[in-house]
């Protein structure tokens, strides 16, 4: 298992579309992908699960994936949450 400490750095934070891009974006991936902040942990593929976070623009979370391609899977994540 990996995990990657990252800020969030889209312009609006995680609102509804910017959760079902990110679901899309960890969708791609065969590796099981959470996403923690504080102590709420959800998988990354739940668009429910996601919008219970409520994330804003400079919030730090733990990006964590486990599987075959768990290094690529935080490696997308995290580069979609940078903003990049």
């Amino acid at each position: 298992m990996k995990k990657e400490e990252v800020e969030i750095r889209l312009e609006n934070g995680l609102e509804a579309r910017p959760i079902a891009l990110l679901v899309q974006v960890a969708s791609q991936y065969e590796s099981s992908i959470y996403i923690q902040s504080g102590d709420k942990r959800v998988n990354a593929k739940s668009i429910m699960g996601m919008m219970t976070l409520v994330l804003s623009a400079g919030d730090k979370v733990i990006v964590s994936a486990e599987g075959a391609d768990e290094d690529k899977a935080i490696e997308g994540i995290a580069e979609y949450l940078g903003g990049k």
